[in-house]
């Protein structure tokens, strides 16, 4: 991945993250249970601080050409919102509780991104 794809799909997670945490609690108040609608709102938080990493990984992969590796971490973090995030919102909106095993994988996306860029800023040489 490249930073001009990197960022505005940052930009999007965060455009979604926002607009489904508004419907949550606007538009799904009434109709799911305080379980599902917290399950909801997991889904957004978790969304809105990866959506943040990325923007962050985009505007490093900016600054650290050299460093490849955060390209996996950009691919990390998006299949870590599709996993995680979007598994819950299916479980919330449907109540098809299998979905909540497909969660843990988002998870483990998320953590391996994370491994993954504490690697690649411990790597890189510091500017002095």
């Amino acid at each position: 991945m490249k930073p001009r794809i990197v960022i505005p799909v940052a930009a999007l997670s965060m455009l979604i993250a926002v607009a489904a945490g508004a419907f949550g609690a606007h538009g799904l108040k009434a109709v799911l249970s305080a379980e599902m609608l917290a399950i909801w709102q997991t889904a957004v938080q978790y969304q809105m601080v990866h959506g943040l990493g990325l923007l962050a990984v985009g505007i490093l992969m900016q600054q650290w050409p050299q460093a490849k590796r955060l390209a996996w971490v950009a691919i990390a973090f998006v299949v870590g919102i599709f996993l995680f995030s979007g598994s819950l919102y299916l479980l919330a909106l449907s109540g098809i509780r299998w979905l909540g095993a497909v969660t843990p994988l988002g998870g483990v996306a998320f953590l391996a991104g994370w491994l993954l860029l504490a690697i690649s800023a411990w790597q890189h040489p510091a500017k002095e």
